[in-house]
C-alpha cells in the first residue's frame, strides 16, 4: 500500500500549480512547484502539507484578503479530501489578525475536507470569540460546518494539541454538544460522540449527568450516547454500565477458553474460542469484550479492548465465540516480541487469560 504522504506527491503538485496558476495570473507556477517539490522526498505526510501552506505564501499576493480570495477561486478546481487541509492551514497560519475574515474562509474551506485543526489555532490565541463562532456554526444548514464546531472543539482531538480550558470546565462546550445531539447526519454525530468520549475521561461524572438529561428514546440521540459511552463501558465504569441497564452483578462461568497457538510470527492470525455460561437465575444484560496486552519497547504490557458482542445471557444458557486476531505492524501500532496476553472482559471485568508468543521472525 503506498504511504499515505504520497497524497502529496509530484503530480498532485503539478495540478496543484496550474490550479492556482488558473486562478491567479501573477502567480509564478513553475517557482511555486520548484519550492513546493524542493526535498519533497525527507518529509512525511503533515511536514509535506505544512510545507505547501508555506510555500503559498510566499507565492501568493502578500495582502491576506487578496491571499485568500485566490484560495477561494481556486478551491472548486482542487481535490477535496485530506490534501484541502492545505487550505484551513494557510488560514492559520497567517489569519491570525483578520479574524472575521478567516472565520468566513474556515467555515467554507471545511466543507472541502476539515478545518478541524485550522480553528485550533484560532481557539488557542482567542478561546471566547473563537468559541462563539463555533456556537454558531452548531445551527448552520450546511453538515461540514456543524460537525467543524464539535470536532475543532474536542478536548482531546487526535493529531493536534489538548484544549486543556474544555478539559478543566467541559461545560464551555455543552451549547454545541445540545445543539447537536439530534443531529440527523451520522458524520456529525460521530464527532459529538468523539467529543463526549473525550470529555469521560477526564470528567466522566459531567459527561454522564449530561446524557442522562437526553432523550435516549430518539435514534439519533441514542446512537450518540452509546458510541460516546464506550470507554467507560470498556473499564466497567458502574455508573455508565447502569445508564443502559447492563447487569451489574454478573454471575457467569468462563470455560473452554484456548488459542490455536502458543506461539505465532508477526504478520499471522491468533484464533481463540471460549464459552460463557449463565449462573444466574435472571437475565443479565452483557457487553462482552477481549483484551490483548502488548508488550511495549520497555517489555511493559499495555492494552488494548476490543468489542466483541452485546448480549442478553437467559438463565443457564450456554453461548461459544470464536474470534480471529491478525497481528501486523500498522501505522498505530509497531509489534515487539515476547509474551502477549489475550483476556477476556464482561462488562468490564477480567475472568480469564491465556497466553501466547509472538516471534518477529521466522
Amino acid at each position: 500500500m503506498e504511504p499515505l504522504k504520497e497524497m502529496f506527491n509530484r503530480e498532485f503538485y503539478r495540478h496543484f500549480a496550474d490550479v492556482f496558476a488558473a486562478a491567479h495570473k501573477q502567480f509564478d507556477r513553475n517557482g511555486f512547484y520548484k519550492d513546493v517539490t524542493d526535498r519533497l522526498e525527507t518529509r512525511e505526510l503533515n511536514a509535506r502539507l505544512r510545507h505547501t501552506a508555506l510555500m503559498l505564501g510566499k507565492h501568493l499576493p502578500g495582502d491576506y484578503k487578496k491571499a485568500v480570495a485566490v484560495l477561494q477561486k481556486a478551491a472548486p478546481s482542487l481535490k477535496t479530501g485530506y490534501t484541502a487541509l492545505v487550505l484551513p492551514d494557510f488560514v492559520a497560519l497567517y489569519g491570525k489578525d483578520h479574524f472575521e475574515l478567516s472565520m468566513e474562509a474556515l467555515q467554507y474551506f471545511t466543507t472541502l475536507g476539515s478545518a478541524e485543526f485550522a480553528i485550533r489555532e484560532f481557539l488557542k490565541t482567542d478561546f471566547d470569540r473563537t468559541l462563539t463562532v463555533m456556537k454558531q456554526w452548531a445551527r448552520h444548514d450546511d453538515h461540514h460546518v456543524r460537525r467543524l464546531a464539535s470536532e475543532g472543539s474536542r478536548p482531546r482531538l487526535p493529531w493536534s494539541f489538548k484544549l486543556d480550558a474544555v478539559i478543566k470546565n467541559p461545560f464551555l462546550t455543552r451549547d454545541i454538544l445540545e445543539s447537536l445531539k439530534t443531529d440527523e447526519t451520522l458524520y456529525v454525530r460521530k464527532s459529538v460522540a468523539n467529543h463526549l468520549n473525550d470529555i469521560s475521561k477526564d470528567n466522566s461524572a459531567y459527561m454522564l449527568q449530561l446524557v442522562k438529561g437526553w432523550d435516549a428514546q430518539h435514534p439519533h440521540t441514542g446512537w450518540i450516547i452509546k458510541h460516546a459511552s464506550r470507554t467507560l463501558i470498556k473499564k466497567g465504569d458502574k455508573d455508565s454500565l447502569s445508564v443502559f441497564n447492563f447487569e451489574k452483578q454478573v454471575k457467569i462461568k468462563l470455560a473452554q477458553f484456548k488459542l490455536s497457538a502458543a506461539a505465532i510470527r508477526l504478520g499471522d492470525a491468533l484464533t481463540f474460542t471460549f464459552q460463557l455460561k449463565s449462573e444466574k437465575t435472571s437475565p443479565q444484560k452483557l457487553v462482552i469484550d477481549y483484551v490483548v496486552h502488548y508488550p511495549k519497547s520497555s517489555g511493559e504490557l499495555s492494552q488494548k479492548v476490543f468489542k466483541l458482542k452485546e448480549v442478553v445471557l437467559q438463565p443457564g444458557e450456554l453461548l461459544s465465540f470464536s474470534k480471529k486476531q491478525v497481528f501486523k505492524d500498522m501505522t498505530t501500532r509497531k509489534h515487539y516480541a515476547g509474551k502477549h496476553l489475550i483476556s477476556i472482559q464482561v462488562n468490564g471485568k477480567i475472568y480469564g487469560e491465556q497466553a501466547f508468543q509472538l516471534n518477529k521472525t521466522p
